[in-house]
């Protein structure tokens, strides 16, 4: 099951298409309770504000090349860039090496939960200079390979940027009328600031019958269910940018949300009369991080920092009333969970003839400290108090970082970038079972960038890899709704692994662009359901894993053959993962891991006018999430077509007519539970498929 935590990450995902999927999967689980032109590749000139050096970047666009999008802000320029996709470099640790591939003025985005791609979004397009499409390889900011974007801009005067997109189901769902943003950027001296407020905004839901089979394939309960998943996430966010007169460039990021989720679920059913499910978080968070460079030494010294805190108040509580008279029965589960991060960090780097040097250090200290309260209705219908053991924790990792990286062209076509480093860690648990221990783990890289003809660009990237815990996993946890609890694991660590990725992109000119991708994932120590003692189980460690996979970001523009105003987008990614099952020792996926990702889409730009009207199709797919005894299964046919209309000038608006799911995809879930654990013979297995219907969507978008 996907509960409030999966929610959560939903919000925290930028990309549309990404989220789509991620919400899909959330009903699922929930829904299974069992109680522009190409530009010519003419070199841009430099940019005076961005402490990055490179090679002649691979292309640059000019905001000319957008005009046939009417685009809005620097995110709508950059989603209309051939073959680049955008990667926030999510769940990173830290804020060092890698993250996300686009850059402000040649600077890396100084937040985490504040994201890139709502900063572009209060980027007003009028502030766009050029946008740069470069091989992070060949810039001196360690750990960027592939293509990397660049958004040169400028704030001269106060603009202005907003944005309203309501959305309605036709069938089992409330209409989403508050999602949106408004924004402003303008300048004082050598101040630069942006201002937004939004809401990011859904109401998702389902409805259908499930049934409940036994081992022998004979129907023991039909239920009919309907699931409402409601939410906002109201948000401050402010950005302030100084720039001085001799280098130095100053950075603050300022973000406050206050997000609620309500998830409600009725079953009326042949054994269980009715079940009312009911599941709320009330959450805050603010984040503070900042950077600023200058000059030291013949070289930049850069100071970030971060603070980040979350307060979430989870509560879930069930009825059940049954058709035999019995008494009801019910239960709740009050968690309040307390997140936080604070990071420091400096780097410094330097030229030395034709390489570029940056020597880091960073200092983070991460907290968790969770507290849950489980009660059952007994049979007068109060709720009474039972312990949950090791639910009540504190988990805290103290940790420091340093690197050394190193870059330089080896020859007029070839660049070379490397990095050599490792890290302290030490993870402290509070409670039951706590312990106390530490880590040192290399970490580094090598990347080749290789222009191989004027219009074919590989790069190979080999890096040693360490990965983010989650220090959920440590602490024992209740799943009321899906009847699941995990013990507590004190003995996870964090895992590492060699990961080598291939990259090729390929200019078609007038035509287009092709971005293919390859990579294959060494892992150690990955973490997935094993078993804890007799009959527990948790997420923990497993030995070793392999993850390999490819995708491909491919832009055609049909100008070229006729098709004038015609341009096709064709995304794909597949991957393959295989470890050893804990529990029988054969080979599968990681659990839930994704497997494949398709979305394509048409659009015709009616020459001569300001309207566009378009197509495009998203479908996915996922392995099985395994636990110790339960399998579920996600048997999704067929994908989200949806078509749209668009006039770029209504009343100077930008306003687009939407309407998805039109073949009617449903969500279907399949869960198998076994007798014992999951080596053991059937108990009995839950079947569902859900309808939602059409989706009807409206965007708004203008400047001021």
């Amino acid at each position: 099951m996907v509960g409030l935590r999966g929610v959560k990450r939903i919000r925290r995902r930028g990309e549309r298409r990404v989220t789509r999927r991620l919400l899909t999967s959330a009903a699922l689980g929930l829904a299974s309770l069992p109680v522009g032109a190409l530009a010519q590749e003419a070199p841009p000139a430099p940019s005076s504000a961005a402490p990055v050096s490179a090679t002649t970047p691979l292309r640059s666009f000019s905001p000319s090349d957008f005009e046939r999008f009417a685009p809005r802000t620097a995110l709508d320029m950059v989603r209309q860039i051939p073959g680049f996709a955008i990667d926030q470099g999510e769940d990173r640790r830290g804020l060092g090496q890698a993250g996300s591939n686009v850059l402000i003025n040649g600077e890396r985005f100084s937040g985490k939960s504040n994201d890139v791609v709502s900063e572009l979004g209060r980027i007003g397009a009028s502030n766009v200079i050029r946008i740069e499409l470069i091989d992070g390889a060949t810039l001196n900011l360690p750990g960027l390979s592939g293509q990397v974007v660049n958004i040169v801009s400028k704030v001269d005067s106060l603009t202005g940027q907003f944005r309203w997109s309501p959305r309605v189901r036709f069938r089992r769902t409330d209409p989403q009328f508050l999602d949106g943003e408004v924004s402003i950027s303008g300048k004082a001296g050598k101040i630069a600031y942006t201002l937004s407020l939004s809401n990011d905004s859904f109401r998702n839901g389902n409805a259908g019958t499930e049934r409940v089979v036994d081992a022998n394939g004979i129907v023991t309960d039909r239920r009919y269910e309907e699931l409402y998943v409601n939410g906002d996430q109201p948000r401050i966010a402010a950005g302030l940018k100084y720039t001085g007169d001799n280098g130095q460039i100053g950075n603050l990021n300022l973000s406050f949300e206050r997000p609620w989720t309500r998830i409600t679920e009725d079953s009326d059913g042949e054994v269980v009369r009715d079940r009312d499910y009911l599941e709320t978080e009330k959450e805050y968070n603010y984040e503070v991080g900042g950077d600023y460079l200058f000059p030291l030494w013949g070289g930049n010294l850069k100071l970030i920092g971060l603070r980040r805190f979350e307060h979430s108040p989870f509560f879930t509580r069930i009825f059940l009333d049954f058709e035999d008279g019995r008494p009801r029965e019910g239960n709740s589960l009050a968690t309040v969970i307390d997140e936080t991060e604070t990071i420091a960090r400096a780097e410094y780097g330097w030229k030395a003839g034709e390489a570029d040097w940056q020597f880091s250090l960073e200092g983070a200290i991460n907290r968790l400290d969770t507290r849950a309260d489980l009660a059952l209705l007994d049979t007068v219908g109060v709720f009474v108090p039972v312990p949950l053991p090791g639910s009540d924790a504190v988990v805290e990792e103290k940790r420091a970082e340093i690197g050394l990286s190193y870059g330089r062209p080896l020859s007029s076509t070839l660049t070379l970038q490397t990095s050599l480093g490792g890290e302290y860690s030490q993870i402290m648990q509070s409670g039951a079972g706590g312990l106390t221990r530490s880590f040192i783990r290399p970490k580094g890289f090598v990347a080749l960038a290789w222009k191989a003809t004027p219009r074919l660009d590989l790069s190979l990237r080999l890096q040693r890899d360490v990965g983010q815990l989650n220090f959920f996993d440590f602490v024992a946890s209740a799943d009321l709704g899906a009847e699941n609890q995990n013990s507590g694991n004190p003995d996870l660590v964090p895992q590492q692994s060699w990961n080598i990725d291939f990259q090729a992109t390929q200019n078609l000119g007038a035509l287009g662009s092709i971005n293919a991708k390859a990579f294959v994932n060494f892992v150690e120590d990955i973490v997935d359901q094993v078993p804890i003692g007799l009959t527990g189980e948790a997420p923990g460690n497993i030995e070793s894993a392999t993850i390999w996979g490819a995708s491909l970001d491919s832009t055609f523009k049909m100008d070229v053959i006729g098709w004038t105003g015609v341009r096709f987008d064709i995304d794909y990614t597949y991957r393959k993962s295989s470890l050893p099952d804990p529990l029988t020792g054969i080979r599968r996926r990681i659990s839930g891991d994704t497997i494949h990702e398709f979305s394509a889409e048409l659009r015709y730009d009616i020459p001569g006018g300001n309207w566009a009207v378009g197509g495009n199709y998203f479908d996915f797919s996922q392995a099985d999430e395994v636990r110790l005894s339960q399998l579920a299964e996600f048997p999704i046919t067929g994908g989200d077509l949806g078509i749209y209309v668009e006039n770029k000038n209504v009343g100077g608006l930008t306003v687009r007519l939407g309407l998805s799911n039109i073949i009617g995809t449903n969500e279907a879930f399949r869960r198998t539970f076994y007798v014992g654990r999951r080596d053991g013979p059937v108990a009995f297995v839950e079947d569902r498929d859900r309808f939602f219907g059409p989706v009807v969507s409206l965007d708004v978008n203008g400047s001021f």
